[in-house]
């Protein structure tokens, strides 16, 4: 509401001032004193046309608001403001113009007129171009929090799609292991109990630099081949110049998850997982061995983390395959 004040009254000055600069120029010759009692009488007549506009505007927001039809608001807003200030000015011109200081003649006041037409016209047109304005960038701000919210959802449940999988897969190994080799199991724990308190510390995190999410991978790494031995191959390869950039916290273990649950596994036909830089992306590029049949999958893992990076930092995530190989592009933070 203030605001719009404003705008009325700087469109008041705005146009007083290109009016009062058009006068000199034309009316010159009719002397200092005629100017000046002139510029004082359009000030205040084009500060009550605008603030009556105005108000016109306020009631018609009460009455008949923009919501229930934009251009029958327009046009009825053009008729009452037109009319109400025609018929006041005809009213001074036909009873008040004699006892008014300054004289003017009839072509003066049918000047003066055209002008306050003009200004209403411009003024409506201004306050609405005003107002759509910022209503269209409270709509763009709240689709905004909107699509954020909406990727966070995905992400959180592409989390917790993920946990329980890896849990049930890491609980099953872990039990394998406890009969077979007590040791290896008591480390396979361990190992276990650092990716869960890693998943649980940057939980509510939005980035995390390159370094943490591959101190925590390779213990997730640790996991996978305990699992898979000789049946996977992780290659990471992160120059220390890369360290300090930041990517989602999880996103690594979620590519490699998503390698492993689409592709098959086996000492024959190893699963071969490279994690590198590639100038501005973080690339995760395994051969391609797909899978016939995939257990609890939605297909929706990859689309959601592109969407959530997508909205979250504003860049894209490169998804590239060939007969041979997949490889997936995190833009680096």
């Amino acid at each position: 509401m203030k605001s719009e004040n404003k705008i009325v009254l700087y469109f008041t000055l705005g146009v007083y001032v290109f009016f009062s600069v058009m006068k000199l120029f034309l009316f010159f010759d009719l002397g200092l004193s005629w100017h000046l009692e002139t510029s004082i009488f359009g000030l205040v007549a084009l500060t009550l046309v605008a603030f009556t506009i105005r108000g016109i505007d306020i009631a018609l927001d009460r009455l008949y608001p923009y919501e229930r039809n934009i251009i029958l608001r327009l046009l009825l807003q053009f008729f009452i403001s037109i009319v109400f200030i025609l018929t006041i000015r005809f009213f001074i011109f036909q009873f008040v113009r004699e006892i008014i200081p300054i004289k003017l003649n009839k072509e003066l006041w049918a000047a003066a007129t055209i002008i306050h037409i003009l200004s209403i016209v411009t003024l409506i047109l201004t306050m609405f171009s005003y107002r759509f304005f910022n209503k269209w960038k409270e709509t763009e701000l709240k689709k905004e929090i909107l699509e954020k919210e909406k990727a966070t959802v995905q992400y959180d449940n592409l989390k917790n799609q993920l946990n329980p999988h890896f849990l049930f897969n890491s609980l099953t190994s872990l039990n394998s292991l406890i009969f077979e080799n007590p040791q290896l199991a008591s480390e396979f724990l361990q190992q276990l109990a650092k990716v869960y308190r890693y998943v649980l510390e940057n939980n509510d995190k939005t980035l995390v630099s390159l370094s943490t999410e591959v101190k925590f991978i390779s213990n997730y790494i640790k996991l996978l081949l305990s699992r898979f031995e000789n049946g996977l191959i992780v290659n990471v390869k992160i120059e220390e110049t890369d360290s300090d950039r930041k990517i989602l916290p999880v996103t690594l273990q979620i590519l490699i998850e998503n390698a492993i649950k689409h592709n098959v596994i086996s000492r024959d036909n190893p699963l071969r997982i490279d994690i590198y830089c590639d100038s501005a992306y973080l690339v995760v590029k395994n051969n391609l061995q797909s899978k016939h049949t995939i257990e609890d999958s939605n297909k929706q893992g990859l689309d959601n983390l592109k969407s959530l990076y997508m909205v979250l930092v504003e860049k894209e995530v490169i998804v590239e395959q060939t007969p041979d190989h997949f490889w997936v592009k995190i833009p680096l933070i």
